[in-house]
C-alpha cells in the first residue's frame, strides 16, 4: 500500500521551513587545555624519555641545587657518614699493619694513633680529623709516614665536601625564586581604552621595601598556529612590546604600576574581537626580571592570563593615595576592576572606523547623565516623602481645641 500524501507541500513542511530559518553562529566552549605557565609561575612542562641521563651530572653542584631539600638533607648526611666511615677503616688498616690492634704487643712501641683499639674508637678519631674537635684523647705520631699520608688526605677531601655541601645549602636558601613570592600580579588582565587605543593591561606590584633593580616586563602570547606550509606549531612563542619598550622595558618598581600594551597593528590582539578572544585558545605569559638590592642576585617571577581571565571592558581602580604626605598603597583593592566604556570589536575595525569609538563613548555619556538623572529623582522623590512624613506626624501631635459650656447655656471655646 503506498502512502498517503500529504495536503500541505513539502516545501511548507516544518522541517523544510526549519531548516530555511538562519541561524546564529554558535560558540562551542573552549576546550580546557594546560597552561604553559601557572599563576604561581610554575612551568608546567613534563621532560619524558631523556636517554642522555648522564648530562645531569656533568653539572653536578646545579643538580644538586635543583634537589628537593628532602633529597638535599638526605645526600649532605650521607656524604659525611661515607667520609667518615672510608677514613675509619683506613685508620683502622693503618693501625691493624703497625700492630697496634695486638693485645700482646710490646707496651715500648710506640702507637701510629694513640688510645686506637677497635674499629670504633678508628672512626671518632675520624670524626675528629675531619670535623677538627680534638678532644685530646686520640693523636697520630710520628712512627707511621702512612698515618700522615691518611691525615692529609682526609684534611683536603673533608675541605672539598665542606665546601660542595655547604655552598649547595646556601644557594638552596638563597634562591632567587624565594624573593619572587613578594612580587604579586593581578589575578585578571583587562582590556580597555586608554588615550583612544584599546590596550592590554596587568598590575604588578612589590611587597618588600627593598627594592628590584633594573626591573624589566616582557609579555609573550603563546599559541598553536599552523604555517603556510601546513607545519604545526604547538607553542608559538610572540614577543609583545609595552609602552615602555623605548627605555628598554625597565621600570621603577616603588609602587604598583600598569603594564600596559597598545593593540596595535604589529598585537597578535589585533584581529580579536571581544566575543573571538573568549573563543580562541592563547594565553599572554607576563615574565618580571631584576636584581635583588639586597643579595645582587637576579630574580625572575612570571605568571599567565588564559582567555578566561582577560575582562574586557574593564579598568583598574586606583590604590595609591596621599595621606598626610605620605603615599599609602591599599593592597586590598590590588586586583579590583570597574567596568568602563569599551567597544567590543577588535582594534583593526576600531582602526579603520574611528566613529565606533566616539558612539560608544556618546553612549556611556547618555547612560551616565540618565543614572545621574534616575538618582536625582530618586532622591528628591525621597525627600518629598520625608517632609510629608514629617507633617503628617506634626499635625498628629498639634493639640485639639476644648469647648467648655458657660451656665448661661452659650458656648465657651477655650484651648488647652
Amino acid at each position: 500500500m503506498l502512502p498517503r500524501k500529504s495536503i500541505i507541500p513539502e516545501e511548507f513542511a516544518l522541517p523544510a521551513l526549519v531548516s530555511r530559518i538562519p541561524r546564529k553562529p554558535v560558540f562551542r566552549d573552549r576546550v580546557n587545555k594546560a597552561r604553559f605557565i601557572a599563576k604561581s609561575g610554575a612551568c608546567n612542562l613534563a621532560h619524558k624519555n631523556i636517554r642522555e641521563q648522564g648530562r645531569f651530572l656533568q653539572d653536578v653542584f646545579t643538580t644538586l641545587v635543583d634537589l628537593k631539600w628532602r633529597f638535599t638533607l638526605v645526600i649532605f648526611t650521607m656524604t659525611f657518614l661515607c667520609s667518615w666511615l672510608l677514613f675509619a677503616m683506613g685508620w683502622w688498616l693503618v693501625a691493624f699493619a703497625h700492630g697496634d690492634l695486638d693485645p700482646n704487643r710490646k707496651p715500648v712501641v710506640e702507637k701510629c694513633v694513640t688510645n686506637v683499639n677497635s674499629f670504633t674508637s678508628a672512626f671518632l678519631f675520624s670524626i675528629e680529623v675531619q670535623v677538627t674537635i680534638g678532644f685530646g684523647g686520640r693523636m697520630i705520631t710520628e712512627q707511621c709516614p702512612a698515618a700522615i699520608t691518611v691525615l692529609i688526605l682526609q684534611n683536603i677531601i673533608g675541605l672539598i665536601i665542606n665546601a660542595v655541601m655547604l655552598g649547595c645549602i646556601f644557594m638552596k636558601t638563597a634562591q632567587s625564586h624565594r624573593r619572587a613570592e613578594t612580587l604579586i600580579f593581578s589575578r585578571h588582565a583587562v582590556i580597555a581604552v586608554r588615550n583612544n587605543r584599546l590596550c592590554f593591561m596587568i598590575r604588578v606590584g612589590d611587597l618588600r621595601k627593598s627594592m628590584i633593580i633594573n626591573a624589566a616586563v616582557r609579555l609573550q602570547v603563546v599559541r598553536k598556529t599552523t604555517t603556510p606550509e601546513g607545519e604545526v606549531i604547538p607553542i608559538h612563542q610572540i614577543d609583545v612590546q609595552t609602552e615602555s619598550a623605548v627605555a628598554g622595558n625597565s621600570i621603577f618598581l616603588l609602587a604598583p604600576l600598569i603594564i600596559c600594551h597598545v593593540i596595535d597593528k604589529d598585537s597578535p590582539l589585533y584581529d580579536l574581537s571581544a566575543m573571538e578572544l573568549q573563543c580562541s585558545d592563547l594565553e599572554v605569559i607576563v615574565i618580571l626580571e631584576g636584581v635583588v638590592e639586597t643579595t645582587g642576585i637576579t630574580t625572575q617571577a612570571r605568571t599567565s592570563y588564559v582567555t578566561e581571565e582577560i575582562q574586557w571592558g574593564h579598568r583598574f581602580v586606583p590604590i595609591v593615595t596621599e595621606e598626610e604626605g605620605v603615599y599609602s598603597v591599599d593592597y586590598s583593592k590590588f586586583g579590583n576592576t570597574v567596568k568602563v566604556a569599551t567597544p567590543r570589536c577588535s582594534a583593526r575595525e576600531l582602526d579603520e572606523k574611528p566613529s565606533i569609538l566616539i558612539q560608544t563613548l556618546q553612549k556611556s555619556e547618555l547612560s551616565h547623565q540618565n543614572s545621574l538623572r534616575k538618582r536625582n529623582s530618586m532622591r528628591r522623590n525621597n525627600s518629598m516623602r520625608k517632609v510629608n512624613s514629617m507633617r503628617r506626624n506634626n499635625s498628629a501631635l498639634a493639640v485639639p481645641k476644648v469647648q467648655f459650656l458657660t451656665p448661661e447655656g452659650g458656648p465657651n471655646l477655650a484651648v488647652t
